[in-house]
């Protein structure tokens, strides 16, 4: 219940309307001095990407947008953003020794983070996440393999259910770059792939999808909300060097493509490295995970005041996006 707490308060502290400086409650908005605003909205039951060039244009079917009820407001939360500042619950999440050991497994003792966001969909008023695949720099890699764009977990903040989960084609990571386009079209269209399937999960229960998964999400028309807390790990050898290719600036205009050379991706890791120490300052008793990148420098990455203005203010400027 921390978490959720954390979770819907900080959707409570959402500016309104959007651009405001304060919140529903007149209270000042949360994120007025963050690098940038950690709310994403989009009009209710919408489809704000498909068939869009947004996030690289990797979203290129448009989802069916059911009409709202007269009393849906003209805007509802979508995405959160930087959830490791304005969420100290959120930030020892990042820190679970369990989920950074499933990591390791997976990627690597130097794994690297992606970023973190919080898909938030409300009833009846939650909107969809258009079929897409999350990696964007490495289809034609020459020694591409299925796990080369890392992979996400979903903490799920309620139960979910088929109406309100994030739909999945099982095994699709192995098949390279699909063309969606092509795949909807056999369907007669239909967006409703029959060899889909949802993550029904329980509250608390965590999911991994490869980034390379054909996945996404219908518009929440149900009773039931859904909260998925995301954030994501990539092999070492997939960013080092890497000129990213997945554009999150959510404008077309605007590229936040660079390089990650070494510092650029010890400035992300660092978060980790803090999430890990607050989570055992908070819960001491518990088996501590060891960061390799950091383990020689633990000390210098406690949680505390200086780290939260050197590590936790801007770390959304350093998120890692292939």
């Amino acid at each position: 219940t921390e978490l959720r707490d954390a979770v819907e308060d900080t959707i409570e502290r959402a500016p309104s309307p959007p651009g405001s400086d304060t919140d529903a409650q007149g209270r000042p908005a949360l994120g007025l001095d963050y690098p940038m605003s950690p709310y994403i909205f989009i009009k209710p039951l919408s489809d704000p990407w498909g068939g869009t060039k947004l996030l690289s244009g990797r979203h290129p079917v448009k989802m069916s947008e059911p009409t709202p009820d007269d009393d849906a407001p003209d805007h509802v939360v979508h995405l959160l953003m930087q959830m490791c500042t304005s969420m100290p619950a959120a930030l020892r999440l990042y820190g679970h020794p369990d989920l950074l050991s499933i990591a390791e497994a997976i990627n690597g003792p130097d794994f690297v983070p992606y970023n973190d966001s919080i898909f938030v969909k409300k009833p009846g008023m939650g909107g969809s996440v258009s079929w897409h695949q999350d990696g964007a720099t490495h289809w034609d890699h020459p020694h591409w393999y299925p796990g080369i764009h890392g992979f996400n977990f979903q903490v799920q903040v309620y139960r979910t259910t088929p109406a309100n989960a994030l739909w999945i084609i099982p095994g699709s990571h192995t098949e390279g770059r699909i063309d969606i386009r092509a795949r909807v079209a056999a369907n007669e269209g239909s967006e409703r792939l029959p060899d889909a399937i949802p993550l029904v999960t329980e509250a608390g229960d965590v999911t991994i999808v490869n980034r390379q998964m054909l996945h996404g999400s219908f518009a929440n028309t149900s009773p039931d909300p859904r909260v998925s807390i995301t954030f994501g790990f990539y092999p070492q050898s997939s960013v080092l060097g890497v000129s990213g290719g997945l554009n999150i600036s959510l404008d077309e205009k605007k590229s936040r493509k660079k390089v990650y050379d070494a510092e650029h991706i010890r400035r992300r890791s660092a978060v980790v490295q803090v999430a890990l120490d607050a989570r055992y300052q908070a819960r001491p008793d518990e088996r501590r995970y060891r960061y390799a990148p950091f383990a020689e420098v633990e000390d210098e990455y406690r949680y505390g005041p200086e780290t939260i203005e050197s590590v936790l203010s801007d770390y959304t400027l350093y998120d890692i996006a292939i």
